[in-house]
């Protein structure tokens, strides 16, 4: 009797279980991955965009981070990337010109914002004051031909009259991820960064900040593009119009970017 009713229990629970498998098996080998280039500035914004892709799709965003001419150059050399999300929107554009991406997907998924700071509370003032006292030693500042966020920083000292005054100062990063570093650990008392290294939920998260005022230098608009080599993924097309959604909308706005 016992065999019977183990047999009978064994005939519907097996079966049961390789379904289960099966399907969990089929839902792995569905789920894909898209290889991303990531502008430095836009690394915590596209972590939590990237959690919620993931846990909306299944799918994968394997990002990749640092300055935007850096990444030019390795896609140019043959970099594995299949999206771009670039500090700026010149980048992206030639790429186009060359050829280099899938034709009509670039667009401009945040504008950012610069911003004076320094590691101490009250250190920096709420009008760049900072700088024409010129009473420190060194200003952090990202490498202008890589990083457009560097630029943007040498741009508001020649508005301001203070390039030649303050360049020996100037201490400059590879890309504005080293540039917080350096204002972060003390080796500059303070340096332009993005904005959305230093801002969630509508304020600053540590130290002293200017937000520097959009005309004091020329707009950063970051574009993103599918590149050439994304052109077969659908994850890729996928997580461009998940950009694009209200969702990841949300996250961008909370650290300061402008759509």
């Amino acid at each position: 009797m016992k065999t019977r009713i183990l047999r009978a229990l064994l005939s519907v629970f097996v079966p049961l279980a390789a379904g289960i498998t099966a399907s969990l098996a089929a839902s792995s080998a569905l789920a894909g991955e898209v290889q991303v280039a990531v502008a430095a500035n836009f690394t915590a914004p596209v972590q939590a965009i990237a959690a919620d892709f993931e846990k909306d799709t299944g799918n994968k965003v394997v990002a990749s981070f640092g300055a935007t001419g850096q990444f030019y150059a390795q896609i140019k050399n043959g970099a594995p990337f299949e999206i771009f999300l670039a500090a700026d929107d010149s980048t992206p554009a030639k790429l186009e010109t060359e050829g280099a991406t899938v034709p009509g997907s670039r667009f401009t998924y945040a504008t950012g914002a610069l911003a004076l700071w320094s590691a101490k509370d009250g250190y920096v003032d709420d009008k760049g004051e900072v700088l024409k006292k010129n009473a420190f030693n060194h200003i952090a500042i990202a490498n202008p031909k890589a990083a457009p966020y560097g630029l943007a920083g040498y741009q508001t000292l020649d508005k301001l009259g203070l390039t030649a005054e303050l360049k020996p100062k100037v201490v400059e990063g590879q890309n504005i991820s080293q540039t917080q570093q350096f204002v972060a650990t003390g080796n500059a008392e303070l340096g332009f960064v993005a904005l959305s290294q230093i801002y969630k939920n509508g304020k600053i998260t540590s130290g002293s900040a200017w937000i520097v005022p959009a005309d004091l230098h020329e707009p950063i608009k970051q574009d993103a593009v599918i590149l050439s080599k994304g052109k077969d993924n659908p994850v890729a097309k996928q997580f461009i119009e998940y950009l694009k959604g209200p969702k990841a909308a949300a996250v961008i706005k909370s650290y300061g970017y402008q759509l």
